[in-house]
């Protein structure tokens, strides 16, 4: 692991309406109502490993700043995010960064915005794990970490229909936290034809923040013609 790229820099302007952050010797501003980077995007972060030629899905993009990683690397990223101030905000940060080119930006609520026919090589999604009641979620940002009753509402639905998005060796990274119920994701990806893992963990206050790998199996892949 690369502890130059874990170093997390913020810097606050006038009266709190946009910040930066400083990663991997990029810059990326953040709206005040968009989510600022913390230890669940550090996570995910340092462990992308995107491939030349990569298709990639940056779901809950933020600020875009995995979308822009990614993009230095792979041929073609989408970053959706359901919250219109972040679809900005990322849009902004991939033209400052220089790879607008092959970075498109959505706005839309999980894979809604796509086509079924569309399929990516990696998908990603950092999220909101938090368990609240919907009642809660009072300002955009709230969406990045409000995951509603148990955590799970939008995980469940990111998980019945990610495989209907991914390349016959396609795979998902998504990021939850113990108190969301880990073993009960990884439960739900099997029962939809993936191996699914954890890659990594990181321990925070009160709750483990955990990286969960997901692939097609190889059953699976055979029966498609793989």
């Amino acid at each position: 692991m690369n502890t130059r790229q874990l170093a997390l820099k913020v810097t606050k302007e006038e009266q709190n309406v946009t910040r930066k952050v400083f990663f991997d010797g990029k810059a990326f501003d953040i709206d005040k109502e968009v989510y600022e980077p913390a230890e669940d995007t550090l996570l995910l972060a340092s462990n992308l490993r995107p491939e030349k030629g990569d298709a990639v899905l940056d779901i809950g993009t933020g600020c875009g700043i995995l979308a822009v990683l990614t993009a230095s690397k792979a041929k073609h990223v989408v970053a959706l995010d359901i919250n219109p101030n972040a679809a900005r905000c990322s849009h902004r940060n991939a033209k400052a960064n220089g790879v607008s080119e092959r970075l498109d930006v959505v706005c839309g609520d999980l894979f809604r915005p796509l086509r079924e026919n569309v399929l990516f090589d990696l998908i990603l999604f950092n999220a909101p794990y938090l368990p609240t009641e919907e009642d809660e979620r009072v300002d955009w940002v709230d969406y990045a970490w409000s995951g509603g009753r148990g955590g799970r509402e939008t995980i469940d639905r990111f998980v019945a229909d990610v495989s209907r998005h991914m390349n016959l060796k396609g795979r998902v990274l998504l990021v939850q936290s113990t108190l969301s119920g880990v073993e009960r994701t990884l439960e739900e990806l099997k029962a939809q034809g993936l191996m699914a893992g954890i890659l990594a963990q990181r321990e925070v206050a009160f709750e483990t923040i955990t990286l969960i790998e997901a692939v097609r199996t190889p059953h699976m892949r055979q029966a498609q013609g793989f």
